[in-house]
């Protein structure tokens, strides 16, 4: 069954109500649960964590800090945190010797990522040809693939970069419509994240955060 993690974000930053809006669906069928590396102090979301970890879910923060001194302070500060996966991020020389020792499953960006919100760019052979090398090395666990940050045939490049990755691929961003959940489930990924366009409504039972869930929860079986 391909995994649907809820992020608790938008634009890609954490929401300022994090904590409270996880409150509201503590009771769903939730396993993974994330937040971005941008939004708010690190004691807050290490007291998410706590929460989140608390309730038997597995904890995932997102890496989308630009500069490179930013995302290695995250990814430290992630370890602080105590997150179970790291998502994201574009220097895994660095980040694997920060995360050396550490149980936190590694899955960065495959591909060239600009701007924020991130947008991946480059064409299929070489996105596909980098998560293959990127997950061949030791310590990277699998990958946070901006799929439909992607400026051109989505569901081609995802088949690709799936079928090149020795590890999980989780399709990250702007994933708002059952029907692109449906390009996903069919290509075979192992994951995708929401956050935006659930606190957008974008769903069935909107504007209710927790019946959007059940709703995305429903689409996956």
């Amino acid at each position: 069954m391909t995994e649907f993690i809820f992020m608790l974000t938008h634009s890609d930053r954490t929401v300022p109500n994090a904590r409270a809006v996880y409150d509201e669906v503590r009771s769903s069928g939730l396993r993974y649960v994330g937040f971005k590396d941008i939004g708010l102090p690190i004691p807050e979301l290490r007291e998410l964590a706590r929460a989140i970890r608390a309730d038997g879910r597995e904890v995932m923060l997102e890496v989308v800090s630009e500069d490179k001194d930013e995302e290695l302070r995250s990814i430290r500060a992630a370890l602080e945190i105590g997150v179970d996966w790291l998502l994201g991020g574009t220097h895994p020389d660095e980040a694997l010797e920060i995360l050396a020792g550490s149980p936190a499953r590694y899955c960065p960006f495959p591909g060239r990522v600009i701007g924020h919100p991130s947008q991946l760019r480059g064409s299929i052979d070489e996105i596909a040809a980098d998560a293959a090398a990127l997950t061949a090395r030791p310590g990277v666990h699998g990958l946070d693939l901006l799929a439909y940050r992607y400026d051109g045939d989505v569901e081609a490049l995802t088949a690709a970069v799936n079928e090149r990755s020795s590890g999980p691929v989780i399709a990250a961003g702007s994933v708002d419509s059952l029907e692109r959940i449906s390009v996903l489930t069919r290509v075979g990924v192992w994951g995708f994240t929401i956050g935006g366009a659930i606190f957008d409504g974008r769903f069935a039972g909107a504007p209710s955060v927790p019946a959007q869930i059940e709703s995305v929860l429903a689409a996956i079986g």
